[in-house]
């Protein structure tokens, strides 16, 4: 029920990302199986891509809607959604499995991400799973500060950031699936022909 609500909040608060965080847990869950993830780690990775960006709901809305690029204040509020998210989950017991999708997100592996500049292992593979799906969605969706890229230069991202950004283990995982043709219902028709 919380977590239903919760889901819900974050896509009213921002409705440029509606289906974004049920997308990312399914992308997630088709690679962390890649990965030979079993259903009780799986139950733990859904509710974390379903709430990896609760920390937005902390975010002022205007911030999350502004049609130009952020200035360097506004990318520091940013940067913060991670820990208030963490803040906001760990007082509800049954959530708090999501804890580690929220807080490393968006941590890089080559530690240039935030909030804390973990790297390599010192990451959660959840998380790491759930940064290159929640990349990969983001990238082919439109957001108030751009179209979305097209299918081909969205995967091509992907492929230059695996190493630097992204633990390469999960970007292989993620064109495997891709090859194979997991991942194609969760991209809009649209978007396929892109």
């Amino acid at each position: 029920m919380v977590l239903a609500a919760l889901a819900k909040a974050i896509e009213s608060h921002d409705p440029f990302t509606r289906g974004h965080s049920a997308r990312v847990s399914s992308l997630a869950a088709v690679i962390a199986r890649r990965l030979g993830w079993t259903s009780k780690r799986l139950s733990a990775l859904h509710m974390g891509g379903l709430l990896h960006d609760v920390g937005k709901l902390n975010l002022d809305e205007a911030l999350l809607l502004k049609p130009g690029p952020l200035d360097a204040r506004e990318y520091d509020e940013i940067r913060r959604h991670p820990l208030a998210g963490a803040r906001l989950i760990r007082s509800f017991e049954a959530l708090r499995p999501a804890l580690p999708y929220i807080l490393f997100h968006h941590e890089r592996w080559d530690g240039s991400g935030y909030p804390t500049g973990r790297f390599y292992e010192q990451i959660p593979l959840g998380a790491r799973i759930v940064a290159v799906v929640d990349a990969f969605d983001a990238m082919t969706s439109t957001r108030p500060y751009r179209a979305p890229l097209p299918l081909r230069s969205a995967l091509a991202e992907l492929n230059c950031g695996a190493g630097t950004q992204f633990d390469p283990t999960v970007v292989r995982a993620f064109f495997s699936a891709w090859n194979d043709g997991e991942l194609d219902r969760f991209v809009p028709e649209e978007r396929l022909s892109a």
